[in-house]
């Protein structure tokens, strides 16, 4: 009796656990220390970095789940750079790595680009907000060392898992656009590019008109703090929205099929990333006890975060169907 076909034995792939990968494990870890710090102190009752009459002291048990939820997601930052370091990292479910990385990303990148241009922008004179004879709700100095150790983590955690992919799935996204196989769900490839696209005008005409001065659909107490800090956070949200669409299309419609598949690749994996979980923090955020009714989303805000959620899940969606395919088409290879 004959034996069954079994699939060509392959290589498996192995950590190479460098200098350089070392140096960014570190890096990871301890910028993580300062956010986990204030973090801890705050669910512990203490009000360093927060000034008295701040909104966040108006809520304790509101701050306290926020705060405890902060540290959870900041402790899985530890967690990750473990997991693209160490050899039992390559047996870990690759949705398990994959989807905590996406979220890190989205929240990450954002301020990665943002928050060096608002320091420039401060640097020229334009960060004041109009609002500032509001009562800050955290002192300056908290969001320099908060943000500075979210930008690290950023850096160092994308280099990592770039060499991570590159070890475990570096086939996947190698080649060109061209060799993208389109299958049996390329229509459900266009379609949902094509949604995505559509559902991004609403989110995306607002943060424009946003970031070039309009405050129609804000609410009272944001329309109030604009200024150079909130025109060039909505300028990037701006950038990743379109990065997001741009990614999606150029995958789904292999319009240029010489451009390397690491492109439309990179740009949906971030794009997506970026738009769907800052979507859902702005939207959630606010739920955790906002004092000041003047500072929740209006409805038309509320609106644009649910539609560029949407447009990183779609966008997401192609991503994991591409790899998919491709993932598939290697297998039928090797047997």
């Amino acid at each position: 009796m004959t034996q069954p076909l079994a699939p060509a034995a392959v290589p498996r792939p192995a950590v190479r656990l460098s200098r350089p990968r070392r140096v960014l494990r570190t890096v990871a870890v301890l910028s993580c220390l300062p956010y986990l710090g204030l973090k801890t102190a705050w669910v512990a009752g203490s009000h360093v970095g927060i000034p008295d009459g701040s909104g966040l002291l108006d809520d304790r048990v509101g701050m306290a789940v926020i705060n405890g939820l902060s540290v959870l997601l900041d402790s899985a930052v530890i967690v990750l750079a473990l997991v693209l370091t160490r050899p039992w990292g390559l047996r870990v479910p690759a949705w398990l790595t994959a989807f905590p990385v996406w979220v890190a990303t989205g929240l990450l990148a954002p301020i990665t680009a943002g928050f060096p241009a608002q320091l420039v922008v401060k640097a020229f004179g334009s960060g004041g907000t109009p609002g500032a004879e509001r009562e800050p709700f955290l002192h300056e100095w908290v969001f320099t060392v908060v943000y500075s150790g979210f930008i690290l983590q950023g850096l160092a955690l994308g280099a990592l898992f770039v060499l991570y992919a590159h070890d475990r799935w570096g086939h996947l996204w190698r080649g060109r656009v061209w060799e993208v196989p389109v299958g049996a769900v390329g229509a459900a490839h266009r379609a949902l590019a094509v949604a995505a696209a559509v559902l991004a005008l609403l989110p995306l005409t607002l943060h424009v008109l946003w970031a070039c001065g309009a405050g129609a659909g804000l609410s009272e107490g944001r329309a109030a703090d604009r200024g150079g800090d909130f025109h060039v956070l909505e300028a990037v949200f701006v950038v990743f929205l379109v990065a997001a669409v741009t990614g999606g299309l150029l995958l789904a419609f292999r319009r240029f099929p010489a451009l390397p598949v690491s492109v439309p690749l990179g740009l949906a994996w971030v794009g997506s990333g970026a738009v769907a979980c800052w979507g859902g923090w702005l939207a959630l955020a606010p739920l955790g006890g906002a004092a000041d009714l003047a500072d929740r989303p209006t409805p038309l805000m509320n609106l644009a975060y649910a539609g560029q959620m949407l447009v990183g899940l779609l966008v997401a969606a192609i991503c994991v169907y591409s790899f998919a395919e491709r993932s598939a088409r290697a297998v039928r290879r090797a047997v």
